[in-house]
């Protein structure tokens, strides 16, 4: 299969030229940026960790050159994207959640900084979140251990609520877990739900089609790159079907999400920048402590309450960390 067939427009007007860039400065150090999602729907995140990079001290063109990989949601695609980056010796990688495992098994030798939804010792990457061990480290958002909590405030804006769609992205690995915990929160509410596939845009398409027929009163929707990188799709489909719905992340609650809870993955991106310039420094992946982004951040648009007919708690007004009016 050839590379380029997984770089996207964006990545290959950015990657392509850049080789050309660091051939003529062989001294620069090359960061490989390995990313499961679209330079299109996620360009915002790269913004982010090159923010975080130049904090470091590194900025791209500069003193160092960033060679972008994206695999377009296509995940069958990042073995060989992960065995690119090694092959050009580039000085770090960094992968967010589903390019985690595919980065590791390609290098035990290059230091790997990622972004992590779920517990990253559980999952293996690292022997623990002070001393990582190995060739890995990077910042954890624990999506996932948020999961019942964000339905148990969706409750709040259809306290009448008799059953709840759940989208979920299957080919996203961490997804089987989220499931399990969003079970066990429906069965401890007494609260049916309905998972229902989001695999691609099609899927999406026909989720919100499925909600409609079963008269779900409202929608949780999963985590993951692909369903965080298509928000206006959803807000629309949402808005279209008028149904009350809860995100993962803030910025689609500005987009026109009902609400989000959980925590910034842009800032997420931008702290994994700020590593990837400490281990070009000569610090070591084993000895910098995974970090755990302990802020979580309970967005409500106001606005999408009043056109969905929905009065906010004032209660959940008064605690939540911002209100869109």
């Amino acid at each position: 299969m050839k590379r380029r067939t997984f770089i996207a427009a964006f990545g290959g007007a950015i990657a392509w030229p850049l080789v050309v860039h660091a051939q003529q400065h062989p001294t620069m150090p090359v960061v490989g940026f390995l990313n499961s999602a679209s330079a299109k729907n996620y360009g915002s995140m790269a913004v982010a960790f090159k923010e975080g990079l130049a904090e470091a001290g590194y900025v791209d063109g500069r003193n160092v050159i960033i060679e972008y990989r994206w695999a377009e949601d296509r995940n069958e695609g990042l073995p060989a994207l992960a065995a690119d980056l090694v092959t050009r010796r580039v000085a770090v990688i960094f992968g967010n959640a589903p390019t985690i495992e595919q980065a590791k098994a390609a290098t035990a030798t290059i230091p790997i900084v990622f972004l992590a939804g779920d517990d990253p010792v559980r999952l293996g990457f690292v022997a623990s979140f002070n001393r990582p061990g190995g060739n890995l480290t990077g910042v954890s958002i624990l999506s996932f251990e948020l999961a019942a909590k964000r339905l148990e405030l969706l409750l709040n804006f259809v306290p009448q609520a008799r059953l709840i769609a759940v989208l979920i992205n299957s080919d996203f690995g961490p997804s089987g877990r989220f499931r399990a915990d969003i079970e066990s929160a429906g069965r401890a509410l007494k609260l049916p739900v309905q998972f229902l596939p989001a695999n691609n845009e099609p899927e999406i398409d026909a989720a919100f089609k499925m909600l409609a027929q079963a008269r779900a009163d409202a929608l949780l929707v999963g985590p993951g790159p692909f369903l965080d990188s298509r928000r206006e799709q959803l807000v629309a489909l949402a808005a279209k079907n008028a149904i009350p719905a809860a995100y993962e992340t803030r910025a689609t609650a500005l987009a026109g999400g009902l609400m989000s809870y959980g925590a910034s993955v842009q800032e997420g991106y931008r702290q994994a920048g700020i590593y990837a310039g400490r281990i070009l420094k000569g610090e070591r992946p084993a000895d910098l402590p995974v970090l755990q982004l302990s802020k979580y951040e309970l967005v409500v648009n106001q606005r999408t309450a009043k056109a969905l007919g929905i009065t906010v708690p004032p209660a959940l007004l008064i605690g939540a960390d911002e209100v869109i009016e």
